[in-house]
C-alpha cells in the first residue's frame, strides 16, 4: 500500500513540474505598488490524502491544476482536529488558551458562544488595513462574527445561528437514527444517512453550490471595487456525513476500493476516550464492511465534487480578471476518519488522518514547489499578515512561511522538524491532549487517561502499535517529551506544569532545542 503511494506521489510530482513550468508567473513589476488580493478557499473535515496530485484515490484536475501553481506543504498539520479551535487558530495564529477558544461553539453541551469578539484576528486587521474584507459559508466561531470583525460581504452562513448567544444545536433526533440502523431501520434508498446519503437533484441544487454562487458574486464585487479585497469561502464539504448527489454518489464502486491497513484495526493499548461516543453517530457497532466501504465511497464522492467547486470559483476569478495575481490559500480545517482504528468523524486522538490537513498556498511572484517539512495552521496568520502588510494585534505562536515558500526545505535547515498538537475539549468534555510530532516519531500526552501514547511512524506510518511501554525506545520518548516541554514553555501553555509531574519517567537531561 505505502509503495503504491509512494509511487503515485512520484508519477503526480512528474506531472506537477511539467505543468509548473507552462504555468504564467507574474512579473514581481507588474504588481509594484499594489497590495495582494488574497482568496482563502477552506474545506471542512478535508483529508490530505485523497487528491490525484498526492497519489490519492480521487480525480482532482481543478485542485492538481491550483496544486502545479502554488507551494504544496505535504506535512501541513492542524491544530485541533475539530472545527471551531481550528479555526480559531487559522484567524488568529494563537492558540486556544490565548484566545480562550478551545472547543466548538454552538453545539451540546459546549461552554463556548464565541470567539472572543476582542480577538480581531485576519478579517479585522485585513479590514481596518484598508482591504475590502468579504467572508462565504461556514464560520463556526460565533454568530455575527465576520460582520462584528470587518466583513463588508457576509454571506451564504448555512446552518449557523445569527443571533448571538442562542441556544445551541443538541442531536436529539440522531439518537433514535443511530439506535434504528441496530435494528435495521434505513433512511430513505436503503442507505443510513448519518454516514452516507445520496441527495435528490442535482450538484446545483445542492447548499454546497448555493456557497459557490455566494462566493462567485463576491469575486466579482470585489473585482469591480480599487481596494485590494481579502476573501473567504468557507464550504461545510466534505465533512460527515457523506451526503452528495449523483453523479458523485455513485462514482465509486465500495465494493472494489482499496482499504487501508489500518482500516477497522483493534485499538490495543489505547487510551480509553477513543472508545466514547462523543456524537451520536460515533455509535458504529451497527456499521457492516459494506457501510464502511459505502462511507468511504462517498467521501471520496464528496471530494470530486470539492474539486468541482475550486474549479468554479477558480474559473470565475480568471473571468472576472483578477486570477493572474491572485494569491489563494486552499486549506482544510482537519483531516477526518473513514473506519482507521475503528473511528468514524473526529474526536479526542492524534492519528494522522486527523492530525494532518492540506494546505497549498499560491503566489504569483514565487516559484511552485513541496516543502515536506511540518508546518502548523498557526503559521497561516503571520504568512498571511506579512503578505498584506498588516498591523500586529498581539503575539502570534506560528512562523511566517514566507522563507519556505522562496527558498524551499533548506530555509529551515538546523531547526527542530516538529508539529504541536492539542485536545482540549469536545463539546464540553474534558481531555486536555497534547501530541508532538516529528518525521520518525509520534509522541501523545493524555493527562485524563493513565495511558499515553508513542509510535514509530517510520517503520508503522499507520500508528497500530503504540509503543509507550516498550523500554527499546526509552532515548526517543525522553527526546520527545523533552520537545514536547519545549514547545509548551515556547507558547506558554499551562498545562507545561502537569506534563512536569507526569513525564519525569521519560525524561532526561538532554533538552531538544525549540522548535517553531
Amino acid at each position: 500500500m505505502v509503495s503504491k503511494l509512494l509511487k503515485g506521489s512520484f508519477v503526480s510530482l512528474c506531472l506537477l513540474s511539467q505543468l509548473a513550468c507552462n504555468a504564467q508567473v507574474t512579473s514581481p513589476k507588474q504588481v509594484l505598488n499594489k497590495k495582494p488580493n488574497v482568496l482563502v478557499l477552506m474545506f471542512d473535515d478535508m483529508r490530505f490524502d485523497t487528491f490525484s496530485y498526492r497519489g490519492g484515490p480521487v480525480n482532482t484536475p481543478n485542485i492538481d491544476a491550483l496544486a502545479a501553481e502554488s507551494v504544496r506543504f505535504n506535512n501541513a498539520m492542524t491544530t485541533t482536529g475539530l472545527c471551531s479551535p481550528s479555526r480559531a487558530a487559522m484567524y488568529t495564529g494563537r492558540w486556544g488558551h490565548k484566545t480562550g477558544l478551545d472547543d466548538n461553539v454552538e453545539l451540546y453541551h459546549t461552554r463556548i458562544a464565541e470567539l472572543d469578539p476582542k480577538e480581531g484576528g485576519l478579517i479585522r486587521r485585513a479590514s481596518d488595513a484598508g482591504y475590502l474584507v468579504g467572508h462565504v459559508g461556514k464560520w463556526h466561531l460565533g454568530a455575527r462574527g465576520t460582520e462584528m470583525r470587518g466583513a463588508e460581504i457576509d454571506l451564504g452562513h448555512g446552518h449557523e445561528p445569527r443571533e448571538r448567544f442562542s441556544r445551541v444545536y443538541t442531536p436529539y433526533a440522531k439518537i433514535p437514527q443511530v439506535e434504528g440502523y441496530y435494528q435495521g431501520k434505513l433512511d430513505k434508498g436503503n442507505e443510513k444517512h448519518e454516514y452516507f446519503r445520496t441527495l435528490d437533484g442535482t450538484y446545483q441544487d445542492t447548499n454546497a453550490y448555493k456557497k459557490v454562487v455566494h462566493g462567485q458574486a463576491m469575486i466579482k464585487k470585489m473585482a469591480q471595487d480599487d481596494r485590494p479585497f481579502f476573501g473567504i469561502v468557507s464550504f461545510n464539504q466534505p465533512h460527515p456525513a457523506y451526503r452528495v448527489p449523483e453523479p458523485y454518489a455513485s462514482m465509486y464502486d465500495p465494493a472494489s476500493l482499496e482499504l487501508p491497513g489500518n482500516h477497522l484495526a483493534k485499538r490495543v493499548n489505547k487510551p480509553l476516550a477513543q472508545d466514547g461516543i462523543w456524537w451520536p453517530w460515533h455509535d458504529v457497532g451497527h456499521m457492516s464492511d459494506m457501510d464502511w466501504r459505502k462511507s468511504r465511497a462517498f467521501y471520496y464522492g464528496a471530494i470530486a465534487m470539492v474539486d468541482r467547486i475550486i474549479g468554479d470559483l477558480i474559473n470565475t476569478a480568471k473571468e472576472a480578471g483578477v486570477y493572474d495575481d491572485l494569491h489563494i490559500v486552499l486549506v482544510g480545517d482537519q483531516g477526518s476518519m473513514l473506519g482507521e482504528h475503528g473511528l468514524y468523524d473526529k474526536g479526542p486522538y492524534a492519528y494522522d488522518e486527523l492530525m494532518r490537513m492540506p494546505l497549498l498556498i499560491r503566489n504569483p511572484q514565487v516559484a511552485p514547489k513541496t516543502i515536506n517539512r511540518q508546518v502548523s495552521m498557526l503559521d497561516i496568520t503571520p504568512t498571511l499578515a506579512e503578505l498584506m502588510a498588516l498591523k500586529s494585534d498581539g503575539d502570534v505562536d506560528g512562523h511566517t512561511l514566507k522563507p519556505l515558500m522562496e527558498q524551499g526545505d533548506k530555509a529551515e535547515d538546523g531547526q527542530p522538524d516538529a508539529a504541536l498538537y492539542a485536545y482540549e475539549w469536545y463539546n464540553g468534555s474534558w481531555f486536555g491532549i497534547r501530541a508532538i510530532r516529528t518525521p520518525e516519531y509520534k509522541f501523545v500526552w493524555n493527562p485524563g487517561d493513565n495511558r499515553d501514547e508513542f509510535y514509530d511512524l517510520t517503520k508503522d506510518p499507520l500508528e497500530i502499535t503504540n509503543l509507550i511501554k516498550d523500554k527499546a525506545y526509552k532515548k526517543q520518548k525522553a527526546e520527545m517529551v523533552a520537545l514536547l516541554k519545549s514547545e509548551l514553555a515556547r507558547v506558554e501553555d499551562p498545562s507545561l506544569k502537569m506534563l512536569n509531574h507526569h513525564a519525569k519517567a521519560y525524561l532526561t537531561d538532554k533538552q531538544p532545542k525549540q522548535a517553531h
